[in-house]
């Protein structure tokens, strides 16, 4: 064999492997130059210091109740969140500013389970009696079930049904925060911007419900209800419904368990299992806090809390997915926190959110076949390709379902290369800018 040949065979070699190996190397390389940038001031939890078995003491403990000042990671995520991160409930630090946001998003957020489900079905189906009824439909999960959520959400801070104008707000919004966080785009400013003024004016023309009371001004509410309702709960939902519907779609006890609501409790609190919609969060420390005769993590560290880490210890340490487990298993046996540790502000949403993705589980499975060959990861960054095929009607056959296999995988290609360079630009960015760190100096000024 000639060496021009030898050449050429290698070369295509390489080009087809590609997706298999590409994208983990280009994810090892961000994380590289994402510890590299932020340096390394993050204690993980599970870990060295704390074991799995301190994971949900440490994280209850008073002490771990820092959110934003003190951490360089603050900066990197209050670029993503802008505008108004000094206002997301999530990034309040502690005091009455934080009691009273909060109490705030329990009221908007506390509405009997019934309503929960009617919403979120009601919602549903108006986004699914876009699809034809007559063939199979490729949809990206997540981009189908946002609009769902931003009408949920819209109504129930306004408590009136959410107009195209209004929802198109909102899914720009929404949109623009997750693809930037998960380093598929560069953000836009403008498109928060609308949304921003949107809200500030329905507060200022007293056509908004929800208003903080003062000294919080028209702009800061504007900002919290984007933050907390239309950022935040807005995309965890859009994500949590994709993964939940994923999951469902390969588990084939689930078309005979549409109208069993326990079974399909099973099957989200499994999927929440296997794919926890928080990555890391992290806490700044106020006080040394005790973990063993041998560790005391010292006032100011950064602790990393991973929940997919310590949700894979406990009775339930595997990746399989298995709703049956959860007949017998219970949730703090199976380390099992989808909602956060209820003594450090776990997630105000934790009664309404399984119920509203329970809805819609039971609205889709009624009236179509998900099925997907694409990969099916945590962060989702592909948005959870699936066809969505009429209960009756013949669905994608193996051409089309190898198709789809192979497109997604050339895509993460691209995709893994495009995130190690956005996602760099972006932490360089908020590393200059210092969002975080500029908003506390000028506050204790």
């Amino acid at each position: 064999m000639s060496p021009v040949i030898a050449a050429v065979a290698a070369g295509l070699v390489v080009a087809w492997t590609l997706p298999r190996w590409l994208p983990r190397v280009v994810v090892r390389l961000r994380e590289r130059v994402f510890a590299r940038v932020n340096g390394s001031e993050g204690i993980p939890v599970p870990g060295p210091l704390v074991g799995a078995e301190h994971f949900e003491r440490v994280y209850s403990d008073p002490a771990a109740d820092g959110r934003s000042a003190g951490a360089g990671l603050s900066d990197l995520f209050w670029y993503w969140l802008a505008p108004g991160a000094h206002m997301h409930q999530e990034h309040l630090e502690p005091g009455e500013r934080y009691r009273t946001v909060a109490r705030t998003t329990r009221q908007v957020l506390a509405v009997r389970h019934a309503r929960s489900d009617e919403l979120a079905t009601a919602a549903a189906r108006r986004a699914l009696d876009a699809l034809p009824d007559d063939r199979a439909s490729l949809v990206r999960l997540r981009d189908l079930l946002m609009p769902v959520w931003a009408e949920v959400y819209h109504e129930l801070v306004f408590d009136e049904s959410c107009p195209p104008a209004a929802r198109d707000l909102v899914v720009a919004n929404a949109d623009d925060v997750v693809t930037a966080l998960k380093g598929t785009s560069l953000r836009h400013m403008d498109r928060r911007d609308r949304l921003t003024t949107y809200l500030r004016e329905r507060v200022e023309d007293g056509t908004c419900p929800v208003v903080l009371p003062p000294p919080f001004t028209a702009q800061e509410t504007a900002w919290y209800l984007q933050g907390a309702f239309f950022n935040t709960a807005v995309v965890q939902m859009s994500e949590a419904a994709a993964h939940v519907l994923l999951c469902a779609g390969a588990y084939a006890p689930a078309r005979d368990q549409v109208d069993d609501d326990d079974a399909l409790d099973r099957i989200v609190d499994e999927t929440l299992r296997v794919h926890p919609l928080f990555g890391v969060a992290h806490r700044i420390t106020s006080a040394p806090i005790r973990v063993d005769d041998d560790v005391t993590l010292p006032t100011g560290s950064v602790l990393l809390f991973n929940y997919l880490a310590y949700q894979r210890t406990g009775e339930a340490d595997d990746d399989v997915f298995d709703p049956e487990r959860w007949r017998t298993l219970r949730h703090h046996d199976a380390h099992f926190i989808p909602f956060g540790v209820t003594a450090n502000r776990a997630c105000p949403a934790r009664g309404s959110a399984p119920v509203m993705l329970r809805a819609v589980l039971r609205e889709v499975l009624r009236r179509y076949d998900v099925t997907s060959t694409a990969a099916h990861t945590r962060s989702m960054p592909n948005r959870g390709p699936a066809y969505l095929t009429p209960v009756g009607v013949a669905g994608p056959g193996r051409t089309r379902l190898t198709a789809l296999h192979l497109a997604d995988r050339w895509a993460d290609v691209g995709r893994s290369v495009q995130q190690l360079v956005l996602g760099t630009a972006m932490v360089l960015e908020a590393r200059r800018l210092q969002p975080c760190t500029t908003y506390f100096a000028e506050v204790r000024a």
